[in-house]
């Protein structure tokens, strides 16, 4: 089944962003795959995600985006036994 295109951004509290990147990190470090929910949609990243670092100045503000990418394969929605969502 294809799911609609979505393009969203949220605003979290630091605990909720510290709780997200430590687990990304830990999950970058070891190669492995890990659920996360971003604004009420759960989903998988698996462990051949590429990550980027973008870094965006212009109109007096500056942005940094962390970035995952990945191509769907058919086996990114499957659960992991045990995986907790952050």
């Amino acid at each position: 089944m294809t799911k609609a295109p979505r393009d969203v951004e949220r605003i979290y509290s630091t605990a909720d962003v510290v709780a997200k990147l430590r687990r990304l990190a830990d999950a970058l470090e070891t190669e492995s795959s890990f659920r996360i929910q971003i604004a009420g949609e759960r989903f998988r990243v698996p462990g051949r995600a590429q990550f980027s670092v973008e870094h965006e100045r212009g109109d007096g503000e500056e942005e940094i985006e962390f970035q995952l990418k990945w191509k769907l394969d058919g086996t990114d929605e499957s659960e992991e036994e045990g995986e907790s969502v952050v």
